[in-house]
């Protein structure tokens, strides 16, 4: 496989066709990560989230929204989170494993970058869902 450069982004779109899957089964109220925010916004690690949450959260910050998602899920609300699927780091091991079902993503989702819809992105690494629930 070639060599792909890291983004230069947190903002990408989740596959909709990917999304919708999900939302059937899970039918989700909340996404504390939505591609329209803005600073200024909400920050998402600060407010409370619905009881069916979603979150594609930035990768930059990936270990504080897990950590965030482990504490809404201890407050009894569902967290169904897609990242990358990195399972050497702390927080991995703190707050997902052994916690939450974990589902590998087979292959590579194609994100969409928001600057240009008709483009979309493999991503550098495989993804996981991880569901707190």
């Amino acid at each position: 496989m070639a060599y792909m450069p890291k983004s230069n982004s947190d903002k990408w779109i989740t596959p909709p066709e990917f999304y919708e899957e999900l939302n059937k089964e899970f039918q989700f109220n909340h996404d504390p990560c939505p591609i329209e925010w803005e600073p200024g916004h909400k920050d998402g690690l600060l407010e409370e989230w619905g009881s069916s949450t979603f979150v594609n959260p930035p990768y930059s910050k990936v270990a504080l929204w897990i950590e965030k998602a482990h504490t809404e899920w201890k407050k009894g609300k569902k967290v169904v989170m897609l990242i990358n699927s990195v399972t050497d780091t702390k927080a991995f091991h703190k707050y997902i494993y052994n916690q939450a079902e974990i589902r590998f993503i087979k292959g590579r989702l194609k994100f969409i970058n928001p600057e240009c819809p008709e483009k979309k992105q493999p991503s550098p690494k495989a993804s996981m869902l991880v569901i707190f629930a």
